[in-house]
């Protein structure tokens, strides 16, 4: 074999040999990961210690694989912790664009219906129901 059309072969390999996990790692077609939260039923004191990291617009919690959020409008709201895109355990509250919900592993963002924001994944983000009674808070399916 000529050097030429070895190095010629040697970089193809190489190159993709360095690129095909980077472009399997971002698949949209990836499977798999943590189960989205199901049976989802609980409660919050606002009065406890837990409660009162909700006290102010725009704070979160995570509880049972679920983001409780007071809102930047001083509303309560509850979205599966698991995001759509790959099911990692990674999304969180931000208050970017009045309030997203926002997934660090690959950048997915989602309105706070749940409703993709990006092109990263078209599958919707699981929003739960809130009820305060008193101060008492129910998050629920």
């Amino acid at each position: 074999m000529e050097r030429k059309t070895f190095l010629r072969t040697l970089g193809a390999g190489a190159a993709f040999a360095l690129t095909f996990p980077c472009v399997q790692g971002c698949s949209k077609d990836d499977v798999g990961g943590l189960p989205v939260p199901t049976g989802v039923d609980f409660t919050i004191d606002l009065t406890s210690s837990e409660g009162a990291q909700l006290q102010n617009n725009g704070d979160f919690i995570l509880k049972n694989e679920v983001v409780v959020v007071k809102n930047l409008q001083g509303n309560f709201i509850a979205a599966s912790q698991i995001c759509s895109h790959q099911q990692t355990d990674q999304v969180r509250f931000i208050d970017d664009d009045g309030g997203v919900f926002y997934c660090s592993t690959h950048g997915s963002r989602f309105s706070q219906n749940g409703a993709p924001l990006n092109t990263i994944t078209n599958n919707p983000l699981k929003i739960f129901n809130t009820e305060l009674n008193g101060d008492i808070l129910r998050v629920f399916e």
